[in-house]
């Protein structure tokens, strides 16, 4: 189509603007918002030239959850909200929904097994409960067969003000963090097999 005729074609810019506003605030509310259900786009692509109506879309994201019944009915939460925005549009939708790593639910018993033997070695200020995190984690895929739990080393260097992200070209991780997570797990071995023992 032509810019100076939009009315007489589809206009997908537009229609692709749409989705990618539209959509997520669709999907939040669909589901129940303390799933923790979220898309959010990385990359919009379409066109090339300033005064033409283009024939094609595309964009790309990570759907994002909390609550493994949540990530098993994501893609069909997805596929129907941005249908219905494409459709509302006059634009076709075509969904490559791939599906990634499920959401890490700690079982509560090995959670606190962990807390007891951190606890154990370094005392009991040295655990913390952290927020839930909407990272990517395929420790996931074992906590679908074994009970388990997954806890989070700090790897800031001591006295360092700067936080760097994990993704940051700067990040840095304090290598001492192993020793640590070491002495974590074996005094969790032997927290577990002599359930007894003082922290």
């Amino acid at each position: 189509g032509h810019t100076a005729r939009p009315h007489l074609t589809t206009d997908l810019v537009t229609a692709a603007a749409r989705v990618a506003v539209d959509v997520p605030a669709l999907i939040a509310r669909r589901v129940d918002t303390r799933v923790g259900l979220a898309l959010t786009w990385g990359r919009i692509e379409s066109g090339h030239a300033p005064n033409v109506v283009p024939q094609h879309a595309e964009l790309s994201g990570t759907v994002r959850c909390l609550d493994l019944e949540a990530w098993r009915q994501a893609p069909d939460i997805v596929h129907a909200a941005i249908d219905e925005v494409a459709t509302m549009h006059r634009a076709k939708s075509e969904i490559n929904y791939v599906r990634g790593v499920p959401p890490v639910v700690n079982d509560k018993g090995s959670a606190e097994l962990l807390r007891r033997a951190m606890a154990a070695r370094r005392g009991r200020d040295s655990v913390e409960s952290t927020e839930q995190s909407l990272g990517g984690e395929d420790f996931s895929w074992y906590l679908e067969h074994v009970p388990g739990a997954m806890a989070r080393l700090g790897v800031r260097r001591p006295g360092e003000r700067t936080v760097r992200d994990l993704h940051q070209g700067d990040f840095d991780a304090d290598e001492h963090a192993i020793t640590v997570g070491v002495e974590m797990f074996t005094a969790a071995v032997c927290l577990d097999r002599m359930p007894d023992v003082e922290e």
